[in-house]
């Protein structure tokens, strides 16, 4: 019997540690029931590498934006250059974008600054913002909401790991919530305490390998065929039967990346 189908909602591919067998790595990913897998660029000069991975395999996908930690050692980017990327027919979301202030508190000013341009493109071209956010909850909880009251725009808070508070302003915006392993880590109970009060309509499934390996391969490199690991304990932490939780959380990838959904080769 296969895997029950499920999605990586957020990996790094175009890392060099996928460099020696990209190919095989998407393959076990395929194998293990993935599938499809949205891999993120982090900083614009890389898109063209990125968008190259996305083209190469049916199954992925791709965003694009400047992660709040490099925002200061790189180009501002511009709504015109997402709103121009965005053009391709499998770039699904803006970011990710956020904001950092545990490692690079000291460049907060540009962080925001840059945020608001990733989600004004959100705005602009409907398409899911996706947030790094860490220990700037009140600046983020100000932002997300200012713009949306303007604006409304959609949006998952990509690897929650953050407060009960901003998971439920998230939630009363309309936004999703990602599990990544960080929710899976034994110790990680209040977290998942978090999700479990949130409506599980809200909630997406990711790797953000290769980082952040569920257990049994916590500490050691993480890859998108470790999905389902997450995903079982979101499934324990639900009450649900994993393949209702791996559908239910492949409708909620479906219907916040509908450009994705609609992708046909």
């Amino acid at each position: 019997m296969s895997a029950p189908h499920i999605v990586d909602s957020h990996c790094h591919l175009d890392f060099p540690d996928f460099d020696d067998e990209r190919a095989d790595v998407v393959q076990r990913a395929v194998d293990a029931g993935v599938t499809r897998m949205v891999t993120i660029c982090t900083k614009l000069k890389n898109e063209p590498h990125v968008r190259k991975i996305a083209e190469e395999f049916a199954p992925v996908f791709y965003a694009a934006g400047t992660h709040p930690m490099s925002a200061a050692d790189e180009p501002l980017a511009s709504v015109d250059d997402l709103v121009a990327m965005s053009q391709h027919p499998k770039f699904v979301g803006i970011g990710e974008s956020g904001l950092d202030y545990h490692y690079t508190s000291e460049s907060a000013d540009i962080q925001k600054q840059s945020l608001r341009i990733h989600i004004q493109a959100a705005q602009e071209t409907g398409l899911p913002l996706i947030i790094h956010n860490r220990a700037s909850d009140d600046d983020m909880t100000r932002i997300l909401s200012l713009a949306y009251n303007d604006k409304p725009y959609t949006c998952v808070m990509h690897c929650f790991s953050s407060s009960s508070e901003l998971a439920r302003v998230a939630i009363d915006l309309g936004f999703y919530l990602s599990m990544s392993g960080i929710a899976a880590f034994p110790k990680s109970q209040d977290l998942r305490n978090i999700f479990k009060d949130a409506p599980v309509d809200r909630i997406l499934v990711e790797t953000d390998s290769p980082y952040l390996a569920p257990p049994p391969h916590r500490g050691r490199r993480n890859e998108p065929a470790y999905t389902a690991h997450t995903a079982k304990i979101g499934a324990e932490t639900f009450g649900m039967d994993y393949a209702d939780f791996a559908a239910q959380t492949s409708a909620n990838f479906d219907r916040l990346f509908a450009k994705a959904a609609g992708w046909t080769p």
